[in-house]
């Protein structure tokens, strides 16, 4: 259905990291949409030993066209040295929906 919208994820320690992020991209348009999670437990390595923390999860959406700004933008914001930024393609998805992200997004 659609090969240029995108989810993006990326996940930070405290709830108002989250929502400082979610906030900014939504303001700068290069979301139509962040919805935060959490908090919820994350296991992984870091730096040659396991660890555990409670993290928020925020779920973005976007455009392919935009990714390069949207990940410069939460590069500036994110506290983590080496922040997660994940995108994935949608590759289906209501199309009233889709329409309405598309307003809501920056023009490029």
């Amino acid at each position: 259905m659609t090969e240029e919208h995108i989810q993006v994820i990326t996940t930070v320690e405290k709830q108002d990291q989250a929502e400082r992020i979610a906030r900014t991209l939504v303001e700068k348009r290069l979301a139509g949409c962040v919805q935060i999670i959490g908090p919820a437990s994350s296991t992984y390595w870091w730096e040659n030993k396991i660890e555990t923390a409670q993290e928020w999860l925020c779920i973005i959406k976007s455009k392919r066209n935009l990714y390069e700004e949207l990940e410069q933008a939460i590069r500036e914001m994110h506290p983590y040295k080496v922040p997660e930024i994940l995108a994935t393609p949608v590759v289906a998805g209501s199309k009233k929906y889709l329409e309405w992200l598309d307003k809501e997004l920056k023009r490029t």
